[in-house]
């Protein structure tokens, strides 16, 4: 075999590898919730309500591929993205997904824009809320995403503890409310309950990983 041709079929093995793992729907979640920060077997498990076995596998696969890095800590094992790429690669896919398929476009009709009394907040009229100083921006992810990195002047208030803060606030101030990005549905949950309880706010799809310059504000 010529050595140009063993040269190209070696180099394109190796990219197969990372597509070969990135081909389960559980593996692309798991690299989305990984992107929000460090997770533990046990945590990834309960999120995709799926046995420790199974996600176990998964990792496994994406290990192999080198998509994914661990270490023990204590008795749990905490996985976490191997480089800040991945999360690049994984946008990139859900993007030209969408552009593709019609159907992915219908469902985040359904499920996000159908739910929305007011547009959501671009990245530019958050960036102007956020220097301006008023706006509560509400981080509704749990509180270890939030610990691993959040949007400037973000407050952390978990999906489950909404309804207890909003008491606290300035009324005239607006809430918006952010989650994990374009595809989670957390952000336009914490806008219903506060909205139930006579609160405007809204949400926005900007996450930390939207946000311009594309990694997290610590």
């Amino acid at each position: 075999m010529p050595k140009a041709r063993a040269w190209k079929d070696a180099l394109y093995h190796e990219f197969a590898r990372v597509g070969k793992a990135l081909a389960s729907p559980r593996r692309l979640e798991l690299l989305d919730l990984l992107s929000q920060g460090p997770k533990s077997v046990e945590s990834l498990a309960h999120e995709l309500e799926a046995t420790v076995a199974n996600v176990s596998q998964h990792l496994r696969i994406l290990a192999q591929a080198q998509l994914v890095q661990s270490q023990r800590s204590g008795t749990f094992v905490i996985y976490r993205l191997a480089h800040p790429h991945i999360v690049a690669l994984l946008h990139q896919i859900q993007a030209v997904s969408e552009g593709l398929h019609a159907e992915i476009r219908e469902w985040r009709q359904a499920c996000l824009s159908d739910r929305d009394a007011l547009p959501p907040v671009t990245t530019q009229e958050l960036q102007q809320l956020i220097a301006s100083g008023d706006v509560y921006l509400i981080d509704v992810r749990p509180a270890a995403e939030y610990a691993a990195g959040h949007l400037p002047g973000a407050l952390s208030v978990p999906l489950p503890e909404v309804a207890c803060h909003f008491q606290h606030w300035d009324d005239s101030r607006p809430i918006v409310a952010y989650c994990r990005g374009r595809y989670c549905l957390y952000a336009q949950d914490a806008v219903e309950i506060l909205r139930q309880h006579g609160v405007k706010s809204r949400r926005t799809e900007v996450g930390v990983w939207e946000w311009p310059g594309g990694a997290p504000v610590e």
